[in-house]
């Protein structure tokens, strides 16, 4: 009894010195999961990449993750290249004639309605902070470049040696419960990738809508606006947040019946993203009630703030399918398990 006493205490107090270091290293170790995740997500465009001959050679797994990053970043660059020398261009004419374009961005305020007690000069404070802050913003990026590469790094390794470390996890669980996690967290990483899909859906809605409709309002860049924002919806709460800034800026330039368009389309969309669209589209993807999506967004951005929103969705998704398969229907499984088991031996 004593013997079972000490090996009691020695369990928990290693279970409270694991939890311990891993608060400590919990940012590195949300990294890490974020970059597991997206691997997961990624994984079936780098196999349809693999899928591709070019006579008898098959790009290998690192190849199509080179190609996929090459491709994407060609991608940006080729935008960035057709949509930013017009702005620019307009930029530099708007510095030179700024005195009569503050006064006009003024007075286009003042005619929005419940906007005609704007000052000028809380304009210009404003501006002075925007300014600051973006300043504080880019060093935070600055900072954040070192954490951005290690993601890059971390998601390409989990891609290219995530099936061996998979199966070497696999053989530290008991043979008898091997066979059901493994089809567990398969069905669960099915569910997550269909999310991928759901996101992607929503990011196309809001882009080819925000497209569509300034350029019905008549507002210059137009496209770049709707592919920014469509892009930018990828990223909860701030990435709306980011558009609707930029657009709106631009929209006040011309006019404030523009600035008043640009901010009615986004106060009606997220409405309907969020209370419609959002959760119709993962329940089909995912297969989450709307409820647990919502709840599951808000718990995400609490815990861990923007990016913790971005993985809410599939993280659900995950528990719903441990739950399902240990809590909910447990009994379910270990009648069919132990010839799942003897299949596995023989093969």
């Amino acid at each position: 009894m004593p013997t079972q006493h000490r090996s009691t205490v020695l369990f928990a107090f290693t279970v409270a010195l694991a939890l311990w270091a891993a608060y400590l290293a919990r940012n590195t170790l949300f990294l890490i999961y974020i970059a597991a995740l997206f691997a997961v997500v990624i994984s079936p465009a780098v196999e349809l990449v693999r899928r591709a001959r070019i006579g008898r050679w098959r790009p290998g797994r690192g190849t199509a993750v080179l190609v996929i990053l090459v491709v994407g970043l060609g991608l940006i660059i080729a935008f960035f290249a057709f949509a930013l020398p017009p702005i620019f261009r307009d930029i530099q004419g708007l510095a030179q004639d700024w005195p009569r374009r503050a006064a006009q961005l003024s007075e286009n305020i003042r005619r929005i309605p419940f906007a005609g007690r704007f000052e000028p000069s809380s304009l210009q404070q404003y501006l002075s902070g925007a300014v600051g802050g973006v300043l504080g913003l880019f060093k935070g990026i600055a900072g954040g470049l070192f954490g951005f590469f290690s993601f890059v790094i971390l998601t390409a390794y989990f891609i290219l040696d995530g099936r061996r470390a998979f199966h070497w996890s696999m053989s530290l669980v008991p043979l008898a419960h091997r066979t059901r996690l493994r089809d567990t967290l398969a069905r669960a990483e099915r569910r997550m990738r269909h999310w991928l899909v759901g996101q992607g859906a929503l990011m196309l809605i809001l882009g080819t809508s925000a497209t569509v409709v300034f350029g019905l309002l008549g507002i210059k860049y137009f496209y770049a606006l709707g592919v920014f924002a469509g892009l930018a919806n990828i990223v909860p709460i701030v990435g709306p947040l980011i558009s609707v800034i930029l657009a709106g800026i631009v929209a006040a330039v011309d006019s404030g019946t523009k600035l008043l368009g640009v901010l009615v389309f986004y106060l009606v969309y997220q409405q309907v993203e969020n209370a419609f669209l959002t959760p119709r589209i993962m329940r089909t993807t995912v297969d989450l009630p709307p409820l647990a999506v919502i709840i599951a967004l808000a718990l995400g951005g609490s815990l861990g703030g923007i990016l913790g929103a971005l993985v809410a969705v599939p993280t659900a998704a995950l528990v719903a399918v441990v739950v399902d398969a240990y809590l909910v229907q447990p009994d379910t499984y270990e009648e069919a398990a132990p010839s799942r088991i003897v299949h596995s031996q023989k093969n």
